[in-house]
C-alpha cells in the first residue's frame, strides 16, 4: 500500500529544497537560476508578487520585482495565470458561500451547483474547453465538495476520485487554479482545510508540496494542522500512511524545519512512522562520524523519557508494527530496525562466529586473544546502542531477529579499552545479559559468554587501576553472584533496572541458568567471600561516588553471613571503610554498620554459636578519637574526619544497645559478647560530636524515596544505593534510649541561644586579648580572689566571647576554683558569668565537666581526704551530688549548676539500672528452669525492685531539696531581727508599708534558691506523676506548703490522691492532707477543688465523733484554720463548715460539763456568731485577742479547742463582710 502511494506521484516534479529556500527568502538570483520545468510550479506566487501592489516601496524591491517580470516574460504559460487573476473573486466568493449553504440546506450529496451549470461533458473536458473564470468556478467547486465531505466523514478515511486532480495532462494548470483560489480568498479556503482536503484525492502530495511552495510561510502552519488531525498510529490505515507521505514530501522540500515537525509529533503523540520516518531521512542526509546517531538519540528519548504517555504511545507503534506481516519490508518500522543493525555492525571490532573463536581458544596460548577491541570512539556509541535495544526489547516488546540477537551478543561481549566509558560498557552488557538470557541461545554462544565472564573477573583490577574509576564492573560481578548464591533474584531485577536506567520486567524464572553459571562454573560461595575481604576499600567514600562499591558486596555478604560461615575476618576491612570516609555520608554505611553489629552478636546457625565476626577492638576505636578536643586546632590535629568519628559512634551506641537487647538470647545460647568499659565511653566526647553532626545534617542524610525514583530514571546505576538514614537523627534515637541526661530539653534551648545571632554578635567583639588568655592566668586570677576580684572578673568576661569547644581547655581551672567562689565577700557578677561559662561547657562536655564540679563542690573535709568521685559512682548514687558543701545551698548560681546536674544524673541512674538489669537477665534464666511459679516471675519480681529503688531514690532527692528550702535558725533569727528593726524604724516614721516588708523577704538568697529548686521538681512531676504521690505520701514540713502549692504549677496533681490520703489511717497524714487542700483550694478554684472540699469536711465531721480527747485536740487545732481557705475559695461550703465548727465547741462542752460551767458562756457566744453574724460583724481580732488572753491561763484542751474555733469563725466572718 505504501509503495502505491509512493507510486502514484513517482512521475511527477516536487518543488526542490532550492527552489522552496528562494521562494522563502525571495531571492531573485536564485529564482533566475532555476531551471523551466522548476519555475513552472512556482508561476502562481510569482505572478501575483509581480502584479499585485506590493506593501515594500522600497527601491531594492523595485529592482527585484523588475527582475521577476524579466524573468516571467519568457514564460507562456504567465498568461494563462494573469487571466485567472482578472476575474471578479468578489462576485466568485459570494456565488460560493451561496453553494455552500445550499449544500446545507440538501445535504452533501446533492448535485445542484451554483458555481457551475450542467456539465455537458466530462469535468476533463469542461476544464479543457472552459474560460478562466469558468475554470476557476470548477475547481472551487470540486475543491469545496471535497471539503465537504472530509468535514461530514468523522474521521474515516476516503479516497475521492476527481478527474480534475488525476488527469496528467492538467495537472499544472489545476494547480495554478488551486493556488491562486486559495491566495485570494483564503476566508473561503483555509489553507489548513485545503491541505487536508488534498490528501483524499489522487496526487493529493504533490497538490499540497506546490500549494505550500506557492505560500511558503504556511509551512509550519499546514504541518502542525496535518499532524493535528492525524492518527495515533499512521502505519494502521491508508490514510495515515498518506498524510505520512504527504508530510514527509513537504520535509523533503523544507529539510531545515523537519526536525521541528518531528517535534510536532513528539508533542501531539500521533503519527509515529513519520517520526521516525523523519529521523531516518536526517541520518541519511547528515555526515557519518563516530557519535552517537540522531536515530538513537530519538527513539531513546522516546522509550527513556519521563513522559510515560510518549514512551507508550511509542511502544504501541513498535508492538503493532511487528504484528503486520505484509508489506514488512517497505515498513517505517523495519527501515528504523534495519538502520539501527546496520550502525550496530559498523562499530563491531571483527565479524566473527563462536566457531572461531573455539578453535582459536585452543590453539593459542592464554595471553593471545583474536578477540580486537572495541575502539575507544565507538565505546559510547555503543552503550548507547545497547540501552537502546535494552529499551525496545523491554519496555516496547521488539522481538529480535535471529541475525540482531547474534550481532548484540557480539557487541556485548567484545572488550572495550580501560576508560570509565569502557567501564559503564562492560556493566551494561553483563545486565543485559542478565535480562535478556534468550539472546544466548546455542551451545557456543553460552561458551562465548562464559569466556567474556571469566575476562572480565580477570581484567577488574586493571580497569579500576588505570580508569580510575571507584565503582568497577568487579564489584557488580561480586554483588550479583552472591545475590544468585542467596536466591535473591529479585534484588537482581533490581540492581538490573537500575543499571540499565529503566524499569523493565524480567522474569525470575529467565535468571535460572544464569544462576547455575555463576554459582558452580565462576563464583562459588567461598571464592566470593574470599575474594571480597582483598578488594581494596573505597578512599574518600561519599555520596558522591555512585555506582556499585566494594561497600555493597561487603553488605550482602555480611547480611547472608558468608564471612562467619566460612571464617573469614571482615573487621578489618569495615574498620577501614570507616576510616575512608567523608561527607556527603553514603547511604549504604549504616546499614552496613548494622549488620555488621548483628554479625558480632547473633551466630549464623544455632548449631555453632561461635560463628559470628570480631567486634572494633577500643583501642581502633580511641585512635579515631585521638585528638579530638574541641578547641581551635581542632581540625588541625584530628587524623580522622568527622564523618569517621560519627560513625564509630554510631557503631559503638549501636553495639551496645544490641547487646543489651539480645542479653536472653545470648544467655540462653551460653554465649556472652564483650561489651566496651564505661572507661572508653567516658573518652568519647559524645556531645561535642552531636553538636558536629547537627550542622552537617543535610550533608549526613540520605536520599528520599521520590529522589531515588527520580534518580532511578535519570541517573541509572546512580541510584542503586537504597534510602539513605540521616546520621543525626540515629544518634538522636540512640542517645535518648541509653543517654537520656544528654538530651535534657533545657540543654538544646541553651545550644540554641549559644548558637544564635547573639553568639555570632560577640565573636565579632572578640579582641585578641581575650584570645590571648590561657588557663594559668585563669588560676592565678583565682589564687588572687580575696583580695582582688577585677582580673578574674575581666578574664571571666572575655571568656563569655569564646565559643563552646574554645572553652574545654578551661574547663578544669573553672570547676576546680568553685569553691573558692563560696567564700564570703565574693561579687554577684563573678557567680553568675561562671554560671554562664559552665552552661556553655555543658553543651560540649556534661558528662567530664558534671564529675568535676561535683568533686570541686564537696566539703573541705572531704577535700582533704581526696575523695575523688567517678562517672560510675554518680550514676549508682545520684543523690551524691547533693552532698555538697552547705554553702552551696545558699549560693543560687552554683545551685542552679548542682540541680542541673542532679537532674542529669537522676535521669542517668534509670538508664544505668535498666541496662544493669538487661546485662544481668541471665540470672533470670537459671533459676527460671526450676521455678515452678513460671519463667516470668524473676523478671517480674527484678523490674519491681528496680523501680521500687528507683522512686525511692527520687523522693530522696525531692525531700532533701525540699529540706533545703527551709530556713535556717541563722536566717530565722536575722529575719526576725530585721522585721523588728524595720518595726522600730516605721514607729518613728509612720506605719510599716507591708509592701517593703514583702521586698524584703523576696530579695534574697534563700528565696532564690527556693524558686529554682521549684522549677526542676515541677519537671519532675511532670515527667513522673508518681513522685507527686510518693512524696506527699511521706509527707513533709507544713511550713513548705505555701511554697510548694504556689511554686510548682503542677501542684493540681494533688487533687487527685488527696482523697487515698484523707483514708490513711495515720492522723498525721490526714492533718497534711487537709492542710494541703486548703492551698490548692485558694490556688486551684475548680470544681474538683469544691468536691474534695467537701470530703474532707465531711471526714473532719466523722472523725470529731470517733476520736479521743487527746487526738480530737491534735486533729482539730492544726486543721481549723484551713476551713477559713475552704470558705474563702469555696462561699456554698459557708453552712457545712458553720454547722461543722458549732459541733466541735458542743462536743468540746459535753466533755467539760461536769468539771466547770464557764463554758456555757462561750456555747452561746458560738451560736450568736453562726445566727446571726451581722450584729458582730465589728467583732475585731483585738477583741478576739482579749477573749484568748482571759482565757489562756486554762491548759484545758477542750477549752483552747473552743476558743480555736471561735477565732475561726471570727475570720470567717471578718473574711466575707470585708470581702476578701
Amino acid at each position: 500500500m505504501r509503495g502505491a502511494a509512493m507510486a502514484e506521484c513517482s512521475g511527477l516534479q516536487f518543488v526542490s529544497p532550492y527552489a522552496f529556500e528562494a521562494m522563502q527568502k525571495v531571492d531573485v538570483v536564485r529564482l533566475a537560476a532555476l531551471s523551466d520545468p522548476e519555475l513552472r510550479l512556482l508561476l502562481p506566487c510569482l505572478v501575483r508578487m509581480a502584479l499585485c501592489a506590493p506593501a515594500d516601496q522600497s527601491q531594492s524591491w523595485a529592482q527585484d520585482k523588475k527582475l521577476i517580470l524579466r524573468l516571467l516574460s519568457g514564460v507562456e504559460a504567465v498568461n494563462s495565470i494573469v487571466a485567472l487573476l482578472s476575474v471578479d473573486f468578489h462576485a466568485l466568493e459570494q456565488d460560493a458561500s451561496k453553494e455552500q449553504q445550499l449544500r446545507h440546506k440538501l445535504g452533501g450529496g446533492s448535485g445542484e451547483s451554483i458555481l457551475v451549470s450542467q456539465l455537458q461533458h466530462g469535468l476533463t473536458l469542461e476544464f479543457e474547453h472552459s474560460d478562466s473564470p469558468r475554470r476557476l468556478r470548477l475547481v472551487l467547486s470540486e475543491l469545496l465538495a471535497i471539503m465537504n465531505k472530509v468535514s461530514e466523514s468523522n474521521g474515516e478515511f476516503f479516497l475521492k476520485s476527481s478527474e480534475l486532480f488525476e488527469s496528467p495532462v492538467y495537472l499544472e494548470e489545476a494547480a495554478d487554479v488551486l493556488c491562486i483560489l486559495q491566495a485570494e480568498l483564503p476566508s473561503l479556503l483555509p489553507i489548513v482545510d485545503v491541505a487536508e482536503a488534498l490528501l483524499h484525492v489522487k496526487n493529493g502530495a504533490w497538490f499540497l508540496c506546490l500549494l505550500v511552495a506557492n505560500v511558503p510561510d504556511s509551512f509550519n502552519e499546514v504541518c502542525r494542522g496535518l499532524i493535528k488531525n492525524g492518527e495515533r498510529q499512521d502505519e494502521e490505515s491508508v490514510g495515515g500512511r498518506r498524510r505520512t507521505e504527504a508530510l514527509r514530501h513537504l520535509c523533503k522540500m523544507n529539510p531545515s524545519q523537519a526536525l521541528r515537525v518531528r517535534g510536532m509529533v513528539v508533542e501531539e503523540c500521533h503519527l509515529p512512522g513519520l517520526g521516525v520516518a523523519l529521523t531516518l531521512d536526517h541520518t541519511k542526509n547528515e555526515a557519518s562520524d563516530d557519535g552517537v546517531s540522531d536515530l538513537v538519540c530519538f527513539v531513546s528519548g522516546l522509550l527513556l523519557g519521563t513522559n510515560a504517555k510518549v514512551r507508550t504511545w511509542f511502544g504501541t507503534f513498535i508492538r503493532n508494527g511487528q504484528q503486520r506481516k505484509r508489506d514488512n519490508i517497505s515498513s517505517v518500522l523495519w527501515q528504523m530496525r534495519r538502520q539501527l543493525l546496520l550502525e550496530l555492525m559498523g562499530i563491531l571490532p571483527t565479524v566473527r562466529s563462536t566457531h572461531i573463536v573455539e578453535e582459536a581458544d585452543v590453539d593459542m596460548e592464554p595471553n593471545v586473544s583474536v578477540y580486537s577491541g572495541l575502539k575507544e570512539e565507538h565505546v559510547v556509541k555503543a552503550s548507547a546502542l545497547l540501552r537502546l535495544y535494552c529499551a525496545l526489547m523491554g519496555i516496547a516488546g521488539l522481538k529480535p531477529t535471529d541475525e540482531e540477537a547474534e550481532q548484540l551478543l557480539q557487541l556485548m561481549t567484545s572488550r572495550p579499552p580501560a576508560t570509565p566509558a569502557g567501564v559503564r560498557f562492560v556493566s551494561l552488557s553483563f545486565c543485559m545479559l542478565l535480562a535478556f538470557s534468550t539472546l544466548v541461545s546455542t551451545p557456543e554462544q553460552e561458551q562465548l559468554m562464559v569466556m567474556w565472564l571469566s575476562w572480565m573477573i580477570k581484567e577488574e583490577a586493571y580497569f579500576e587501576s588505570i580508569s580510575g574509576v571507584s565503582a568497577s564492573f568487579g564489584e557488580m560481578l561480586l554483588l550479583v553472584a552472591m545475590y544468585f548464591h542467596s536466591n535473591q533474584l529479585s534484588a537482581i531485577i533490581d540492581l538490573v533496572c537500575s543499571t540499565l536506567g529503566m524499569k523493565i520486567v524480567i522474569k525470575p524464572s529467565s535468571l535460572s541458568r544464569m544462576k547455575t553459571i555463576f554459582t558452580q562454573e565462576i563464583f562459588t560461595e567461598q571464592v566470593v567471600t574470599a575474594h571480597a575481604v582483598r578488594v581494596p576499600v573505597t578512599g574518600n567514600l561519599s555520596a558522591n561516588i555512585t555506582g556499585f562499591l566494594p561497600i555493597h558486596c561487603i553488605y550482602q555478604l555480611l547480611k547472608s553471613r558468608s564471612f562467619t560461615k566460612h571464617k573469614v575476618s571482615i573487621k578489618d576491612w569495615i574498620y577501614r571503610q570507616l576510616c575512608e570516609t567523608t561527607t556527603p555520608l553514603h547511604p549504604q554505611l549504616l546499614p552496613l554498620i548494622d549488620v555488621y553489629i548483628n554479625s558480632i552478636l547473633t551466630p549464623a546457625s544455632k548449631s555453632n554459636p561461635e560463628a559470628t565476626n570480631q567486634p572494633v577492638t577500643e583501642q581502633e576505636i580511641l585512635n579515631v578519637f585521638q585528638g579530638l578536643s574541641g578547641g581551635e586546632n581542632t581540625r588541625l590535629t584530628q587524623r580522622y574526619s568527622i564523618t569517621t568519628q560519627l560513625l564509630v559512634l554510631y557503631y559503638v551506641l549501636s553495639y551496645e544497645e544490641a547487646l543489651l537487647a539480645n542479653t536472653k538470647i545470648l544467655a540462653a545460647m551460653q554465649k556472652k559478647p564483650k561489651s566496651y568499659s564505661s572507661a572508653l565511653m567516658d573518652q568519647i566526647p559524645i556531645k561535642y560530636l552531636i553538636r558536629q553532626a547537627q550542622g552537617l545534617q543535610q550533608e549526613l542524610g540520605g536520599r528520599s524515596v521520590c529522589e531515588s525514583l527520580t534518580c532511578m530514571q535519570t541517573e541509572g546505576a546512580a541510584c542503586f544505593q537504597p534510602c539513605g538514614y540521616c546520621l543525626h537523627s540515629a544518634l538522636l534515637r540512640l542517645l535518648a534510649t541509653n543517654y537520656p541526661h544528654l538530651c535534657i530539653v533545657e540543654d538544646w534551648i541553651c545550644e540554641e541561644q549559644i548558637t544564635g545571632t547573639d553568639a555570632l554578635l560577640r565573636r565579632m567583639l572578640l579582641t585578641n586579648i581575650a584570645k590571648n588568655h590561657s588557663p594559668k592566668q585563669l588560676q592565678e586570677a583565682f589564687s588572687m580572689l580575696p583580695g582582688n576580684h577585677t582580673q578574674l572578673m575581666q578574664i571571666l568576661e572575655h571568656l563569655t566571647l569564646l565559643s563552646a569547644g574554645e572553652l574545654i581547655p578551661y574547663a578544669e581551672v573553672l570547676t576546680s576554683n568553685m569553691n573558692r567562689l563560696l567564700n564570703a565577700g565574693v561579687p554577684r557578677r563573678i557567680l553568675q558569668t561562671v554560671n554562664k561559662l559552665w552552661m556553655v561547657l555543658n553543651t560540649v562536655m556534661p558528662r567530664r565537666l558534671w564529675v568535676m564540679t561535683v568533686n570541686a563542690l564537696q566539703p573541705s573535709a572531704k577535700v582533704v581526704r581526696q575523695q575523688k568521685y567517678t562517672q560510675n559512682d554518680l550514676m549508682i548514687d545520684p543523690l551524691i551530688v547533693l552532698r555538697c558543701d552547705q554553702r552551696v545551698h545558699r549560693s543560687p548560681p552554683l545551685m542552679d549548676i548542682t540541680l542541673h546536674m542532679l537532674n542529669g544524673y537522676l535521669l542517668a541512674s534509670k538508664a544505668y539500672l535498666n541496662s544493669h538489669l538487661k546485662e544481668t537477665a541471665e540470672q533470670d534464666i537459671r533459676p527460671s528452669q526450676n521455678n515452678a511459679m513460671g519463667p516470668e516471675a524473676p523478671e517480674v519480681t527484678r523490674e519491681e525492685l528496680k523501680n521500687a529503688l528507683l522512686a525511692a531514690q527520687d523522693s530522696a532527692a525531692v525531700q532533701i531539696l525540699l529540706e533545703i528550702c527551709l530556713p535556717t535558725e541563722e536566717e530565722k533569727a536575722q529575719s526576725s531581727n530585721t522585721h523588728s528593726l524595720l518595726k522600730s524604724v516605721h514607729s518613728t516614721t509612720g506605719p510599716a508599708s507591708p509592701e517593703l516588708e514583702e521586698e524584703d523577704s523576696l530579695l534574697c538568697n534563700l528565696r532564690e534558691v527556693q524558686c529554682l529548686i521549684c522549677c526542676l521538681l515541677h519537671q519532675m512531676y511532670i515527667a513522673d506523676p508518681n513522685i507527686v504521690k510518693l512524696v506527699h505520701f511521706q509527707g513533709y514540713p507544713c511550713e513548705l506548703l505555701a511554697l510548694t502549692v504556689a511554686g510548682i504549677p503542677s501542684m493540681h496533681i494533688c487533687l487527685d490522691f488527696i482523697p487515698e490520703l484523707i483514708a490513711q489511717p495515720e492522723l498525721e497524714k490526714q492533718i497534711f492532707a487537709i492542710q494541703l487542700l486548703s492551698f490548692l483550694c485558694i490556688q486551684y478554684a475548680l470544681p474538683k477543688s469544691l468536691s474534695v472540699a467537701r470530703l474532707a469536711i465531711n471526714v473532719m465531721g466523722t472523725l470529731l465523733t470517733v476520736l479521743t480527747q487527746s487526738k480530737r485536740y491534735a486533729f482539730f487545732m492544726p486543721t481549723l484554720p484551713c476551713l477559713v481557705s475552704f470558705c474563702q475559695a469555696f462561699p456554698p461550703l459557708y453552712e457545712d463548715i458553720m454547722s461543722l465548727l458549732i459541733q466541735i465547741g458542743q462536743v468540746c462542752a459535753s466533755d467539760v460539763a461536769t468539771q466547770t460551767r464557764d463554758f456555757d458562756p462561750i456555747i452561746t457566744r458560738l451560736q450568736q456568731l453562726k445566727e446571726k453574724p451581722h450584729e458582730v460583724s465589728g467583732l475585731c481580732k483585738d477583741s478576739s485577742n482579749k477573749s484568748c488572753s482571759r482565757d489562756i491561763a486554762s491548759m484545758d484542751p477542750d477549752v483552747r479547742l473552743c476558743q480555736c474555733v471561735e477565732n475561726t469563725i471570727i475570720e470567717i466572718i471578718n473574711m466575707s463582710v470585708s470581702g476578701v
